[in-house]
């Protein structure tokens, strides 16, 4: 017998025993039971429980179903076998896991003798085609089982006759009466299936018991639920829809979905927006959805029918396919309720889903008739439209004519391998598409950077300027859309799909990094940013100063990369001092309008680092081009041949370990020279304007602390003098009677030499960052072009773990420790980074968080993804520890000073309509202009008004400097600043006095206590560099920190030489300098 504590019934006001353990009935029976439990009109129903499905074959089922029937009966309104009104019962089977594949099974209780009443409500041909469906679920049951016993004869019938009923239902058209489908049918079915409507729901359970009971896998995981059958076309006021609770693509909180009326399971009929319901029915259904929504905590897709003016809820269950924008719009919703908290909102959201709200997307519905490639690498996700050109010069042509006559300028670079002269194309591109390197190949890299699309496809075939692709020919000038999703396989189509745009604003992404911020403690973000327009960009995603600025790429301007060639290819030092002037007055501008956008925040600029060839001719159109630049300035006759040859001369055979970086420096001082001059020239210009910037100087690719020595305080032997970077800024302090600057000098750690000596070079450098693209080159001998073409015969044999240019190498890991730890022994006060997109990784972050790194820096467009991965660790590592994470005053992110000030939270219908007008919301802050730079003595022409800040609550004094003739006594240690926990407090400024002494070691000094307040900077109090020659520079001692905001530090005196209460200066190779924490 059949235990009636295994038959569980549940209504929109009865649930099922909360003692029933909740395996037992299921994953559609659970869900069934949510809907019951929430008090929601739910059809009602009744469930057999795991322990007995498998097990009815023998046994009374429909005495065990019988008095349930009944109460579904009365609450439905119509009788299980009443002639003239008859209820039908559907048979869902609930598996625990989702992974059996098992038929719908509708319409149970559909005889000879309740054919005709059901006709009178739906109609002969409605009502046919309800068998039909009865049919195709019990035939498909008879036949697994009869698979699972191996009676090959009756899988052969089955098959048949599904075969007929499918194409009779997939066509629409029905020649026969429902009777005469009953009498066609009847002997394939167990005796006396469609005699009664009892008989047949007693057959149905014991056929699907008996299938439960041969499949193994689920013979006593699965319950079956029966429930009645309700039509949105019988009767009056009757529909049926299915909806989801917001619209899943913008997170917009209205119902997304249609209904149908006088239609029912006809997958051709067109339904209406679920938006144009009657309005009760509207109102009902919003607010289950929304109850829905704040019980799970996640978008819900709901199935309903309203049969004769009465809803009834069929299904509801979470939605997979769901935006990152509609995801990160529920929890701000949720958490602005009070349903969830801060943390649950940042722990929801997976760091990598949050590349898809920073870049378009495709509207899929878009793409259906397009031709389409699927596969290949992610670069840079995700989507571009484009016409399609085969190198850069033909890609820049052709937009230039495209905006002459005002057509589409969108273009997609094709290229086997991009190098540095590419990059003008590709930040004018919208997507770059490539058959050679990997995720962090020079496309990927530049193309993340500039929040462009990147899809490295290695079984593209390109031939002149022809791209054949999976049997797809593509060929220039062709519109071709990337879509590179961060959670999927990434596609080629052949055509223009339609984008949907991302605006920070209307997403609640702003709102989200600002959340997300309130989490992280004393490790930061930086940004990777070479132009003002990306500084500012960084500063609205949330970044706190810039880690890398890459100065060779200012040069490959269109109207700029021609002077620099002339440069290098200058056969005399007048010559290209001449044409360095002209360099320096661009460059200025560039950190001008960078220094200007970030104000107060540091900004490290990395001098020239690409080897001088790669910014020569590469094809005989850009020789053609720069021959014709040379004669327009000349009007001389210049020889191709000479200039070849010059270009010949230069190129190296292996350019990654040869003539770039600071050896370039070495070799041509005045490249660095120009470069240091410019970054002072702007610093100082602003510093007119009274506007507070901290410039970071950062030497590359220096393998040992003689070449950073040599650069950063000069040299000199018998007949030649080399002016080093403090050199300069002395003589060019004295010559335009400025005021000391707070600037640092660092270097890059990117080659395992330079970890392995780190103590030693620390002596001369205030920071380190550790470049680990190329100190994975440089460590493990791969080349991160090339690494992919033999990448998955390593990964096939199990010769590496991953890929080592995504997910540090525990190699590179061991050196990065070391240096770290070689290098503050040296210097105490190092401030340490590393740059490069490994930064933006979780795992990569958790091991700098670990060994002791301060920040890291990435693309702007990678900064909130590596916010996220900050507070989840953050959040995680509290967890673990037992302790409740102090979470910050939430304070909204820079506004860049174009964007409305509107919140972002709270936009106004005008500033949406005005983002709306913008091709790329997200990445178009106007670049911040400097006016044109004077030469030598002459200072940059000051801008009359200061540089308007995004959060006015965060405005620190500028350090000042006075002037102090002290010898032969070291600095006294500075006291470190007290936390601020509030965004307004403004705190004074650090008033730091010049030492006079040259021959003594620096001084120790604590650095600063981090202000638990991002957007509370106080004044910058910097060090510059350290003690010339052999002397070592002094330890500094580790920065104390406070647990109380509230408190303020004591002046931790050291040394008599101060004696005032301001903090005091630091002697630094007997110049004066103001102290960074």
């Amino acid at each position: 017998m059949i235990s009636p504590k295994s038959v569980h019934f549940f209504s929109q006001k009865e649930t099922v025993n909360k003692k029933i353990d909740p395996k037992l009935l299921g994953i559609r029976g659970r869900q069934a039971n949510e809907f019951a439990e929430l008090g929601l009109p739910i059809l009602p129903g009744f469930i057999f429980d795991a322990s007995v499905a498998h097990l009815l074959k023998g046994e009374p089922v429909f005495k065990a179903a019988a008095p349930h029937l009944k109460r579904c009966s009365d609450l439905v309104g119509k009788q299980f076998g009443d002639t003239q009104n008859p209820l039908l019962v559907k048979i869902v089977i609930s598996p625990n896991l989702a992974i059996a594949n098992y038929p719908t099974l509708h319409n149970f209780g559909l005889a000879r003798t309740t054919i005709g009443g059901f006709e009178k409500w739906v109609g002969s041909n409605f009502a046919a085609h309800e068998v039909l469906f009865l049919l195709r679920g019990i035939l498909a049951i008879i036949r697994q089982s009869a698979e699972l016993q191996e009676k090959a004869d009756t899988v052969s019938a089955m098959d048949k006759a599904m075969a007929e009923v499918g194409s009779i239902l997939k066509s629409g058209k029905v020649s026969l009466s429902g009777v005469e489908i009953m009498e066609k049918y009847s002997p394939l079915l167990p005796s006396g299936f469609f005699d009664s409507p009892e008989q047949q729901l007693e057959l149905a359970l014991k056929e699907i018991s008996l299938l439960l009971s041969l499949d193994e896998q689920n013979d006593d995981d699965t319950a079956l639920l029966v429930q009645p059958m309700v039509y949105g076309n019988y009767g009056k006021g009757s529909c049926s829809g299915s909806f989801f609770s917001r619209n899943i693509v913008t997170g917009e909180k209205v119902l997304q979905g249609k209904f149908f009326e006088e239609k029912f399971d006809d997958i051709n009929a067109v339904g209406k927006d679920i938006n144009l319901i009657d309005a009760a029915s509207l109102k009902k259904l919003q607010q289950i959805a929304w109850m829905l929504e704040d019980d799970s905590r996640d978008i819900r897709q709901v199935r309903f029918t309203i049969e004769s003016g009465k809803l009834w809820l069929i299904e509801q269950k979470s939605v997979e396919a769901k935006s990152t924008i509609s995801l990160i719009q529920l929890l701000l919703d949720l958490n602005k309720r009070k349903i969830v908290d801060d943390a649950y909102v940042v722990q929801t959201v997976k760091p990598g889903q949050l590349n898809e709200i920073l870049h378009p997307v495709i509207d899929l519905l878009s793409t259906k008739d397009l031709k389409k490639s699927v596969g290949g690498i992610a670069g840079a996700p995700g989507a571009a439209v484009g016409r399609v050109y085969f190198s850069a010069d033909s890609l820049i042509d052709a937009q230039r004519v495209a905006r002459q006559n005002g057509e589409d300028t969108r273009c997609i670079l094709i290229m086997p391998a991009t190098y540095a002269g590419d990059v003008k194309a590709i930040e004018v591109a919208t997507g770059v598409l490539s058959n050679e390197g990997g995720y962090s190949a020079h496309a990927s890299v530049v193309a993340r950077q500039y929040g462009k699309i990147s899809l490295v496809r290695p079984d593209m075939h390109i031939r002149g300027n022809k791209a054949v692709l999976d049997g797809l020919t593509i060929n220039e000038g062709d519109y071709i859309t990337l879509n590179v999703p961060y959670y999927g396989e990434s596609t080629v189509f052949l055509g223009k799909a339609v984008l949907i745009e991302p605006d920070p604003h209307t997403s609640g992404l702003l709102d989200f990094i600002a959340l997300t911020r309130s989490f992280i403690q004393e490790f930061h973000v930086r940004a990777n940013a070479d132009s003002p327009r990306d500084a500012e960009l960084a500063l609205r995603f949330g970044a706190e100063g810039i880690g890398l600025c890459r100065t060779e790429h200012m040069f490959f301007n269109e109207k700029r990369i021609n002077v620099f060639r002339e440069m290098i290819l200058s056969e005399s030092p007048q010559e290209r001092s001449k044409v360095l002037k002209k360099l320096q007055k661009m460059q200025a501008e560039d950190f001008y309008g960078i220094f200007k956008a970030m104000g107060d925040r540091e900004v490290t600029i990395r001098l020239l680092d690409a080897p001088l060839h790669e910014f020569l001719p590469h094809n005989a159109a850009e020789l053609d081009g720069f021959i014709a630049y040379l004669k327009g300035k000349t009007g001389a006759k210049i020889s191709r041949t000479e200039i070849q040859e010059k270009i010949n001369a230069l190129s190296e055979i292996n350019p990654m370990l040869g003539h770039r970086g600071c050896r370039i420096a070495i070799s041509f001082p005045e490249i660095y020279e120009m470069q240091v001059r410019a970054i002072f020239e702007a610093a100082w210009a602003l510093q007119k304007e009274k506007v507070s910037v901290r410039p970071e100087i950062m030497v590359p690719i220096v393998m040992n602390f003689r070449e950073l020595k040599q650069i950063v305080y000069g040299k000199k032997i018998e007949g030649h003098a080399y002016q080093g970077i403090v050199s300069i800024e002395e003589s060019m302090r004295e010559e335009l009677k400025a005021k000391s600057l707070d600037y640092r000098i660092g270097t890059m750690i990117e080659l395992p030499a330079a970890a392995l000596s780190a103590g030693e070079i620390a002596r001369y450098a205030q920071f380190f960052s550790f470049g680990t693209n190329d100190l994975t080159q440089t460590t493990l001998g791969l080349s991160r072009d090339d690494f992919n073409s033999f990448m998955p015969d390593y990964t096939m044999y199990d010769l590496i773990d991953g890929n080592p240019f995504a997910v540090l190498d525990p190699r590179v890991r061991e050196l990065i420790e070391l240096a770290v730890r070689r290098g503050t022994a040296a210097r105490p006060d190092l401030s340490k980074g590393l740059c490069g997109e490994h930064g933006a990784r979780p795992e990569n972050i958790r091991f700098c968080m670990e060994a002791g790194l301060d920040y890291v820096s990435c693309s702007s467009y990678s900064v909130p993804i590596a916010l996220l991965s900050i507070a989840q660790i953050e959040l995680e590592n509290a967890e673990k520890e037992g302790r409740k994470l102090v979470q910050k005053k939430i304070i909204p992110v820079i506004e860049s000073k174009t964007q409305t000030k509107a919140s972002s939270a709270k936009a106004t219908a005008s500033a949406k309509k005005s983002a709306a007008k913008t091709s790329d919301a997200a990445a178009k802050p106007a670049a911040a202009k400097a006016k044109p730079v004077a030469e030598k003595a002459n200072p940059l022409a000051a801008k009359k008004s200061a540089a308007k800040k995004g959060d006015a609550a965060a405005k620190p004094a500028a350090a000042k400097a006075k002037s102090v003739a002290e010898k032969a006594k070291p600095a006294a240690v500075k006291k470190p600043a007290a936390k601020k926990g509030d965004a307004a407090a403004k705190p004074a400024a650090a008033k730091a006095k010049p030492v006079a002494e040259k021959a003594k070691p620096a001084a120790a000094k604590k650095p600063a206590a981090k202000t638990s307040d991002a957007a509370a900077k106080p004044a910058a109090a910097k060090a510059k560099p350290v003690a010339e020659k052999a002397k070592p520079a002094a330890a500094k001692k580790p920065a104390v920190k406070k647990s109380d905001a509230a408190t303020k530090s004591a002046a931790a005196k050291a040394k008599p030489a101060a004696a005032k209460k301001e903090a005091p200066a630091k002697k630094i190779d007997g110049k004066k300098g103001p102290v960074k924490k």
